[in-house]
């Protein structure tokens, strides 16, 4: 984990310093705001520590930067005791705040809540994004904004072409007859048959297979109906 430190008190940013590579973190120090700024654009932190009082710009103006271009973690550390600072920390994008004279311990079990926060975020945020994006061989599916790739290059699908496509991608190895793809796609009202079915089976294999005669990806299930090789 890399971390950050920023504060003008040389004493302080010694001892932390000292203490958190004890526990196997890589610390970078800064000691005024333009020079946490710098070092924060260009670190690639996991988390970083700001005090508020420094020289150049305080560090609620840092924080603010920061949070224009970062999602980093920033705790912001404080020699008052005034609630205001405290408000005006997590007001201006600050994750947490601790108060100067503050325990080396409480500072290392605050950063470790999280960090451990920010990960399991991370993590959600990486599977929602994964649910709407479905690969196998050279097609991707990108669900959110109903577009499809072959080999990286986007196929121009109708609304109903992308809707078959989906429909059968999600469910791979899972045969649908003509009649069932009729209610699911088109309703159970509507008024068409199963050739609606067969003449968009064939332009969605036009336009993703590589043989159409020979598909890969959209299969047929001779007398049953169609299916998905995933």
């Amino acid at each position: 984990m890399k971390v950050l430190l920023v504060d003008d008190e040389k004493l302080i940013v010694k001892g932390l310093r000292f203490s958190l590579e004890q526990d196997g973190y890589e610390v970078d120090c800064a000691y005024d705001g333009e020079e946490a700024l710098r070092l924060a654009r260009s670190g690639n932190y996991d988390i970083i520590l700001l005090d508020i009082m420094l020289p150049k710009l305080t560090g609620f103006e840092v924080c603010q930067q920061l949070r224009e271009t970062l999602d980093v973690p920033i705790i912001m550390l404080t020699a008052k005791g005034d609630d205001m600072d405290k408000i005006l920390g997590l007001d201006y994008g600050a994750d947490d705040y601790i108060t100067k004279p503050f325990n080396v311990l409480e500072v290392k079990a605050r950063m470790k809540a999280i960090l451990r926060r920010s990960k399991n975020e991370r993590r959600d945020r990486s599977a929602a994004e994964n649910k709407d994006i479905l690969v196998s061989g050279g097609l991707k599916l990108d669900k959110a904004n109903r577009r499809a790739y072959i080999e990286g290059t986007e196929v121009n699908l109708t609304a109903k072409e992308f809707d078959v496509l989906e429909l059968l991608a999600n469910n791979p190895q899972k045969v649908y007859s003509r009649s069932d793809l009729l209610d699911l796609i088109w309703g159970k009202e509507y008024p068409g048959d199963g050739r609606t079915v067969d003449v968009h089976i064939r332009r969605l294999r036009e336009k993703i297979e590589k043989n159409p005669g020979d598909p890969g990806y959209v299969r047929t299930k001779w007398g049953v109906g169609y299916y998905f090789e995933g």
